[in-house]
């Protein structure tokens, strides 16, 4: 789940975007609303949090903005303005949830996951599916053949990326932009790690085996051919 993060605040911005990655969510962070604007342009998003005292562009702007171009993706207006009034105008212009500074992360995980629950269409996907093995983003649990299969957050992020692109190569800088949120190559094993982790999980308990390496390209899942 991608989500993009407009806060203009250096301190609240480091440690909501260092908590949301801790909780395998990919995350663009951007400080003001013209910013904001030019990102849900470029990227796609899964659900926005929208501070509302932004520079170049207040939040309720970039609301009514986004609102025009993209009806249905989820917005929680983060803010510390609590009257009343900000309240009902954020949701009128079409905010899913309001949620008051300063606030607990897991109070802000609990609304990110009560929004997703609520797909903007019949066809919003909550489960990724390939071959046996099922992925539900809403519990964000994995399951094969029946049985529970117990993951690390990031051990989520990277099967949700390769179950999200079934069936075409995921590369190793993919990996890294979208789980670990990370622009470069640190230099490090992360992404084998975890591969490997995640095929002592899912594949070698089971005959059939999903994750594929395609040598040096990256990774793919697919169903038996």
């Amino acid at each position: 789940m991608r989500i993009l993060l407009v806060e203009d605040d250096q301190m609240i911005g480091d440690a909501l975007s260092m908590a949301l990655r801790d909780a395998a969510y990919a995350v663009d962070w951007v400080k003001d609303g013209e910013t904001a604007l030019r990102a849900l342009e470029n990227q796609e998003h899964d659900a926005v949090l929208l501070d509302l005292g932004l520079p170049r562009r207040d939040g309720l702007e970039v609301l009514k903005q986004l609102r025009a171009n993209e009806g249905s993706l989820p917005v929680i207006i983060i803010t510390a303005r609590d009257g009343v009034e900000d309240r009902v105008k954020g949701l009128d212009l079409g905010a899913d949830d309001y949620l008051t500074k300063p606030f607990h992360f897991a109070e802000l995980s609990a609304r990110i996951g009560a929004i997703a629950r609520r797909p903007a269409s019949a066809e919003a996907q909550t489960t990724l599916r390939v071959h046996d093995l099922e992925l539900d983003l809403l519990t964000r649990t994995a399951c094969r053949q029946g049985q529970v299969i117990e993951l690390q957050a990031k051990e989520f992020g990277v099967l949700e990326v390769l179950m999200r692109n079934a069936g075409h190569i995921v590369t190793r800088t993919m990996l890294l932009e979208q789980v670990w949120n990370l622009s470069f190559d640190p230099g490090t094993t992360v992404v084998e790690t975890h591969i490997s982790q995640l095929r002592g999980k899912i594949d070698k308990p089971f005959d059939v085996k999903l994750i594929h390496t395609n040598r040096n390209f990256g990774y793919t899942i697919h169903a038996p051919r």
